[in-house]
């Protein structure tokens, strides 16, 4: 999803499946801990049901609407965990699983070249190629 987008203007927003069928509102956006980016959206699925949490990164907003590449089935059987509190690790990790996305950690930094690197011997004060301080 577009990251520039502010998470406010989404709440109130209404949300579709992948098939354009709609799913409902969107009442809450939770952002990501380490880097603020919006990451998961928590959509009203009616009147009197509960909010089913949807993966903002591979959704779009498209026309003012939020499409979610999902079932709208997957997306209601989501693990509730109550909106207005703070979604833990563990509980991003369970949603991650339901909608199949990978968890994995991101890659390592790129290997930088510092040049030369000091010797791990110690020098040969009595060799007179080695260069003395």
């Amino acid at each position: 999803m577009q990251t520039d987008i502010d998470p406010r203007n989404l709440i109130g927003r209404k949300a579709f499946d992948r098939n354009g069928t709609k799913i409902g509102t969107i009442d809450e956006v939770y952002l990501d801990d380490a880097t603020g980016v919006p990451e998961w959206a928590a959509i009203r699925t009616g009147l009197f049901s509960r909010d089913a949490f949807v993966p903002l990164e591979p959704s779009e907003l498209v026309e003012g609407s939020l499409h979610i590449p999902f079932d709208r089935a997957l997306i209601k059987d989501a693990p509730d965990f109550g909106v207005g509190r703070h979604l833990s690790p563990e509980q991003e990790l369970q949603l991650y699983h339901h909608y199949g996305l990978d968890v994995t950690a991101p890659p390592p930094p790129p290997d930088r070249d510092f040049g030369n690197l000091a010797p791990t011997e110690p020098p040969n004060n009595n060799d007179p190629t080695t260069p003395h301080p």
